[in-house]
């Protein structure tokens, strides 16, 4: 298309006519792709499946700042950095633990799985085998005209 030889007019219509085009396309890519973003988040975090949907709560804090006692530490992520520092200036992490140095929470136990007893396999015998004579030949096959 030469457009320096077209007219204005002709100009400004192919102009609607990309634009109107453009945004269509624009439009169904936008719906195709929102759907696809629809059906991955039902596999996100709050989903049962995938990481089986379980989502970690608040715990209560292991560790407290001797400096500044609103400063704790439940232990998870990465260190804060005040503990950080006291750790690299040569201080034990025992040292800010918020509990009883004897007192420790007792362990949960799971229940033993309980063994099912299994029937012992029995022995499977065979019928003696019969004498098996060979099936006849069919008439119409080329080994009975043979013999014939």
């Amino acid at each position: 298309m030469n457009f320096k030889s077209m007219s204005i007019d002709k100009l400004m219509k192919l102009k609607d006519q990309l634009e109107s085009a453009l945004s269509s396309k624009v439009a169904e890519t936008r719906r195709m792709l929102e759907s696809n973003l629809a059906k991955l988040t039902r596999f996100g975090p709050g989903s049962k499946r995938g990481r089986g949907g379980t989502t970690r709560g608040k715990v209560a804090p292991k560790y407290r700042n001797s400096d500044n006692p609103s400063e704790t530490w439940a232990g998870r992520g990465l260190k804060p950095r005040w503990l950080a520092a006291a750790l690299k200036a040569g201080k034990k992490l025992e040292s800010f633990s918020i509990a009883a140095v004897g007192k420790k929470a007792p362990k949960k136990r799971r229940k033993a799985k309980t063994k099912v007893a299994r029937k012992a396999p029995t022995k499977k015998t065979r019928k003696p085998r019969s004498a098996v004579q060979p099936r006849p030949a069919p008439a119409s096959s080329p080994a009975a005209a043979a013999q014939a």
